[in-house]
């Protein structure tokens, strides 16, 4: 014949299987007629948990999961406590009757053994005119009044005649010495009051979220707040079992002390309230992720509301930009190694260095080398911040901790203290306003924080600190000033080259990477120098993208002395990038390359690095050029005899461009690769060698060379 607990434990088992339906939520639902009133309970659940974590059979201390680390806990929530008890007076009046009222109810129905889902319901309508939040408190507050009380007497049981004699009355057994048959019920029981106290923390939250951000009506609050009722159900559910183990302990003979009936109870409860739990987490999960958006939406609408107001100084548009916050130093300064604060930058033109961390050597070397300059000069008042980029999405792991460390190690200017710091809506400014994608940009902002240059990087590579303060308009007057010469072409990377020009002498600025050519080339140069009568100097500038042939190129030319070249491997980089600086900053201020010489000759000079032949360009001076593909230059060398005429009457490099135009065919094939740099991509390039338009490709490429 099966026992009436084991029919009870059937039934409950019944219960946790259908409890979820559509019935049974109506039931819960029906129980709910809030009046509105404003109840904080949060003071009120820290004492309870506070009385909880105190309440632990002492004789347990070592083993129990709520024994001498819950004692430790309870000891530094001291400072809590006093700070809830002061919070919750008031409240505490408020719901004292309440609270005295579920604690009767509970005693009393559980004391006899009732129906758990009646005891359950009967307090959801106890407390119907409270939000759910405040029922599972008010609820779990009443339990907190038996449970502290049972385990006040049996913690004095031994010491204080009063406890004593009170034990007597309840007919409590001997705890300590049923330790051991008891520990798997106080284990459960324990296990239970966490898993309640965790679903109602999580309960409490979803009612401080804050509404001006997530609305009741709207996915994913008004999704999850449907889970709540259960939630509050299932908690108040297990309230009543744990104050019917209570009370099962008053008056309990040693022979049902070993009992497991009870502990798998509980056991069942817990483990539906962890369910519970974690469902909720999810929930949340999702209404912080709305949360984030709203606010991340709001200050991006901030940020840009704020770029279009007048500003004393640039400190307010700094601080959203790198860190609003004033409780830490945002800033690492790189040539102290110091931590500073965003004041620093007060009134300066500010340079933001945009960038991943996949930036490149070469490009800190020259912006380190362009910044140290402006060091010594007091009337260049400007500073560079590095910020990078990285998303935030991706788990951040010791190799990237490392290269960032790495390159912040090479820059002598302020970076941030850690990409992780830069606010969601700054990233989402810099990526959609200034339009940031992969490739370095350096956004300029005047003292007052507005944007004087979208991208003075160009600028800052072609003419260095001469481009300051940076502004879109200087970069107009400078290249107002500039002609097509050679000195813009190398800039000051070979100083040599301005002596050649002030001796008179020709001078072969050539590339490519096919040493073969290279060879020819130079040897055909120097004989055609020799008959010509001319002192011709040939600088090798190499090819874009194709580092470690360079380097190979480099020895060979070396090795067997064919040419001038640079030993600096950034020089390389610095040369191909100008020119693409050059084509970029052009295309900013709308020129046309029908109608620009400069854009028309880098143009020309980037198609012939496109293509897999050598090139040259001969000057005399600064300004007389002629110009052209390897094997056209090749051939006009070596057919100097034909032109020798021409070239002692008008020039040389005069008969050199009008040999070299008699060469061109109307069959020739020319490529132009452009880097996707964020100017954009020019409608419209023309052929170096016919005029005509050419054809636009997409071509994407991964060269480790």
């Amino acid at each position: 014949m099966t026992s009436p607990s084991r029919q009870m434990i059937k039934g409950d088992r019944r219960m946790f299987s259908s409890s979820d339906d559509s019935t049974m939520l109506k039931q819960i639902q029906g129980s709910h007629a809030p009046d509105g009133r404003d109840v904080d309970v949060r003071p009120i659940l820290d004492i309870v948990e506070d009385v909880f974590r105190r309440s632990v059979p002492r004789t347990h201390d070592a083993a129990h999961p709520m024994g001498a680390q819950a004692h430790h806990e309870a000891d530094v929530m001291d400072d809590k406590l006093s700070e809830a008890v002061s919070e919750g007076h008031g409240m505490l009046e408020v719901l004292s009757f309440i609270i005295q009222k579920v604690s009767c109810e509970i005693t009393c129905k559980c004391s006899g053994g009732g129906d758990a889902h009646g005891t359950t319901m009967s307090l959801l309508h106890m407390t119907s005119n409270y939000s759910w939040d405040a029922k599972v408190v008010i609820s779990l507050a009443a339990l907190a009044i038996t449970y502290g009380e049972f385990w006040l007497v049996v913690h004095l049981f031994a010491t204080n005649p009063l406890a004593k004699s009170v034990a007597l009355l309840k007919q409590l057994p001997d705890l300590g010495e049923h330790s051991n048959a008891l520990k798997s019920r106080f284990d459960a029981l324990t296990s239970l009051i966490n898993a309640m106290l965790d679903v109602t923390k999580r309960i409490l939250e979803f009612s401080l979220l804050p509404r001006q951000y997530i609305s009741t009506d709207l996915p994913p609050l008004s999704i999850a707040i449907t889970h709540i009722p259960t939630a509050a159900y299932w908690t108040i559910r297990s309230v009543v079992a744990c104050a019917t183990q209570i009370a099962s302990l008053i008056g309990m003979s040693f022979e049902y002390v070993s009992s497991t009936t009870e502990a798998w109870e509980l056991s069942s409860l817990a483990h539906k309230e962890r369910n519970i739990h974690d469902h909720l987490l999810q929930q949340l999960a999702l209404c912080y992720q709305h949360i984030d958006e709203k606010k991340h939406a709001e200050a991006y609408e901030n940020l840009i509301r704020l770029f279009d107001l007048p500003q004393h100084d640039n400190i307010r548009i700094l601080k959203h930009l790198i860190y609003l916050k004033d409780d830490i130093q945002p800033l690492h300064q790189g040539s102290t190694k110091t931590r500073v604060h965003i004041e620093t930058l007060r009134r300066k033109t500010t340079l933001l260095l945009i960038s991943d961390l996949e930036v490149s050597h070469e490009e800190i070397m020259i912006l380190d080398h362009i910044y140290r300059e402006s060091r010594v000069r007091p009337d260049l008042q400007y500073e560079i911040v590095w910020v990078p980029i990285v998303d935030h999405s991706i788990p951040w792991t010791d190799e990237h901790q490392q290269r960032f460390e790495q390159l912040q190690s090479m820059m002598s200017w302020h970076t941030l203290h850690h990409p992780k710091l830069l606010e969601p809506a700054a990233m989402r400014y810099i990526k959609e306003v200034w339009r940031f994608q992969k490739r370095m940009i350096l956004v300029a902002l005047d003292p007052q924080g507005k944007v004087a240059s979208p991208n003075a990087l160009h600028m800052m590579l072609i003419w260095g600190n001469i481009a300051f303060p940076f502004t879109a308009m200087k970069e107009e007057s400078l290249w107002r000033e500039e002609t097509w010469r050679l000195e813009l072409l190398v800039d000051n990377i070979d100083p040599h080259i301005l002596d050649w020009i002030a001796q008179g002498k020709h001078i072969c600025v050539y590339g490519g990477e096919d040493i073969d050519w290279i060879r020819r080339f130079t040897t055909t140069t120097r004989k055609m120098a020799h008959d010509a009568g001319i002192e011709i100097e040939l600088v090798y500038v190499g090819k874009s993208n194709a580092r470690e042939r360079i380097k190979k190129n480099i020895s060979i030319i070396h090795k067997e002395q064919l040419s001038e070249y640079w030993t600096d491997p950034t020089s390389y980089w610095y040369f191909w990038t100008r020119l693409e600086c050059m084509l970029y900053s052009k295309m900013q201020h709308g020129e046309d390359v029908e109608r620009d010489r400069i854009m028309q000759e880098v143009m020309t000079i980037l198609s012939y690095d496109g293509s897999d032949q050598g090139w040259a360009t001969i000057w005399l001076g600064s300004v007389e050029m002629a110009r052209s593909k390897g094997d056209n230059i090749l051939e006009c060398f070596s057919k100097y005899e034909e032109w020798e005429e021409n070239s002692r009457v008008n020039g040389f490099v005069p008969a050199l461009r009008d040999y070299l135009l008699q060469l061109q065919t109307p069959h020739h094939c020319n490529r132009l690769i452009l880097p996707g740099i964020e100017g954009g991509i020019p409608e419209k390039v023309v052929c170096a060698e016919c005029g005509r338009a050419m054809e636009k490709y997409f071509m994407y490429r991964c060269c480790t060379d």
